[in-house]
C-alpha cells in the first residue's frame, strides 16, 4: 500500500527573537547551544564564531547565576550583529530577570518555578513584564524527568504531564498577552518525544493557541547512532508539519550539530525530496505488526545523508503504521550495510533492541569532566552488553532526572567527580572520575550476575 507523506507545516504565530522571526511564515531555524563556560568569554566567543560560521540561527549559553549572566552580557557585546543569545536557566528564577535584560531569549524549566501555584504565576509574570520591557522572547522547555513534584505527584513522568507543565504556563503569558514564546518538549526517548510534542499541539489547537516549537531529542549521544536517533524523532515531527526550530543534540562539538540539522530542514522544506515508494503490509493497519520496506527510486550516494534521510522518513511510518520490521532497498549500498541502519532505526525508535543504548548529554558550561572521552570509555567498557539502556550525563541537571528510563547512570557531581546510578537510584556518590569507568561496570556485572 503507498503511505501518504506529504508535508505539509503547522500554521503558528510569529515571535521576534533578536534580529530573527522564528514560525511558519519563516523558514525552520538551525540553532545550537554553547559547551565552553560562559565565565570563559574568550573560548566562549571563539566558540560562538565558529558556530555562527558553521550556520547556526541562534546561540544558546548555560546560565547558572549572575556571574554568569555578567559573562553573557560581554559575549553578546562581541557577537552582537551575528545571531540571537539565548540564556539557558535553570532553578534560579532571579537569574532569568536578569538574563531577559541582556540577550535576546531565556529558556526558563517550569520543573525550577515554585511548588505554589499563586506564587509561580507572581514570579513569571514579573519575568513576562521584564521581558515585555526589554523585548526579550521566552523559550519554556519542558524536559522529560526534570518536572515539578507538583506535576510528578499528579501525573507522573508522562507525556501528560509535560504538556500540563507548559500549558500551566502559556495560560498565564496568553492572560499577560505576552505572545513571544516558543516552546520545547523533548525527551531521550523518542517514542516519547513525539507523543509529546503531538499531544502539545493538540491541546494548544483545543484552547485557540499556535505558539512555535522548538523540537530536538535530549541526550542523543554521539557518532551515527545520535544522527539517527535526532533524525528520527525530529524527521517524524517535521513530516507531520510540526517544527519552527531544532537542534541536534550530539555529544560533540556544537558546530558538528549544525550541519546535520541543516540536513534534515532541507530536506522537508525541499519539496521534491520525498524519493521513495513506501509500502506497509497490510496486516499492520490491524495492529498486529508487520514489515515497512522502503525502496529508493532517486538515489543518494552519501551514506551520512542517506542514513539521516532514511531515520527520518521511518520514524512515523514505523510508530503510526505499528511496522515492527525495516527493510531498505538502495543499490548504492550492501545488503549488509542496509540491514544495520535498518536495526539501528528500528532500536531508534524503540520498536526493537539490538544492542546497548547510550543515552549521552551534548554537554555545556555545566559539565566538569571531558564528556567526549568519557563516553568513548564507557563505550568501550560496555560493548559486549545487550538491551541495556546506559546514561553519560554532564551535570544533575541532565541527570539523574533528564536520563529518565536508562538502567544505569554515569553522572557528574562536581570537579572530576562522579556518581553512579541504577536507574533513579544514587548507588556511589562523589567517586573520582579515573575510577568511576571501573566502578560502574563492576555494579553492571553484580547486578546481572544476580
Amino acid at each position: 500500500m503507498q503511505i501518504n507523506l506529504d508535508y505539509n507545516r503547522r500554521k503558528t504565530i510569529n515571535v521576534r527573537v533578536g534580529n530573527i522571526f522564528l514560525g511558519s511564515d519563516y523558514p525552520i531555524r538551525i540553532q545550537t547551544m554553547a559547551n565552553t563556560s560562559t565565565n570563559d568569554i574568550d573560548a566562549s566567543v571563539d566558540q560562538a564564531r565558529r558556530c555562527i560560521e558553521a550556520g547556526t540561527e541562534l546561540l544558546r549559553f548555560t546560565t547558572q547565576g549572575l556571574r554568569e549572566v555578567e559573562s553573557l552580557r560581554e559575549i553578546h557585546a562581541q557577537v552582537l550583529t551575528a545571531v540571537p543569545l539565548v540564556a539557558d536557566v535553570h532553578f534560579q528564577a532571579d537569574v532569568a530577570d536578569a538574563a531577559a535584560e541582556v540577550v535576546e531569549a531565556v529558556r526558563i524549566n517550569p520543573g525550577n518555578y515554585s511548588k505554589d501555584a499563586t506564587k509561580l504565576k507572581e514570579r513569571f509574570v514579573h519575568l513576562l513584564d521584564i521581558c515585555r520591557e526589554h523585548e526579550t522572547a521566552i523559550r519554556i522547555g519542558v524536559n522529560h524527568g526534570s518536572l515539578s513534584p507538583r506535576m510528578m505527584e499528579k501525573y507522573g513522568d508522562t507525556p501528560e504531564g509535560m504538556v500540563a507543565s507548559v500549558m500551566e504556563f502559556l495560560r498565564i503569558a496568553v492572560e499577560q498577552h505576552f505572545n513571544d514564546i516558543v516552546i520545547s518538549v523533548k525527551a531521550s526517548n523518542t517514542r516519547v518525544m513525539v507523543e509529546t510534542v503531538r499531544l502539545l499541539v493538540k491541546t494548544m489547537k483545543h484552547e485557540h493557541m499556535a505558539f512555535p516549537l522548538h523540537l530536538g531529542v535530549t541526550e542523543a549521544g554521539e557518532g551515527e547512532d545520535g544522527r539517527i536517533k535526532s533524525a528520527v524523532g525530529i524527521g517524524a515531527l517535521l513530516a507531520d508539519g510540526i517544527g519552527d526550530t531544532i537542534r541536534v543534540s550530539l555529544s560533540e562539538a556544537p558546530e558538528n550539530e549544525i550541519p546535520v540539522a541543516r540536513d534534515l530542514v532541507d530536506y522537508f522544506e525541499d519539496e521534491d525530496s520525498i524519493r521513495y515508494d513506501g509500502s506497509v503490509r497490510a496486516e499492520v493497519l490491524d495492529n498486529i505488526g508487520g514489515s515497512a520496506e522502503i525502496r529508493y527510486t532517486s538515489l543518494e550516494s552519501e551514506w551520512e545523508q542517506f542514513c539521516l534521510q532514511a531515520a527520518a522518513e521511518c520514524g512515523r511510518l514505523l510508530w503510526d503504521y505499528k511496522a515492527t520490521e525495516l527493510t531498505l532497498v538502495n543499490p548504492n549500498f550492501s545488503e549488509t550495510k542496509l540491514n544495520f541502519l535498518s536495526k539501528d532505526i528500528l532500536q531508534a525508535a524503540r520498536v526493537r533492541i539490538y544492542k546497548t543504548e547510550y543515552i549521552s548529554c551534548p554537554g555545556c558550561g555545566r559539565t566538569m569532566f571531558d564528556l567526549e572521552e568519557t563516553i568513548r570509555k564507557v563505550k568501550a567498557a560496555t560493548a559486549h552488553l545487550t538491551g541495556l539502556k546506559i546514561a553519560v550525563m554532564g551535570c544533575i541537571v541532565n541527570g539523574p532526572g533528564e536520563m529518565a528510563d536508562a538502567d544505569y547512570g554515569y553522572v557528574g557531581a562536581g570537579r572530576d567527580r562522579i556518581s553512579l546510578y541504577r536507574s533513579k537510584e544514587c548507588i556511589l556518590k562523589n567517586i573520582p572520575q579515573e575510577e568511576a569507568v571501573e566502578q560502574l561496570l563492576k555494579l553492571i556485572e553484580s547486578d546481572h550476575s544476580k
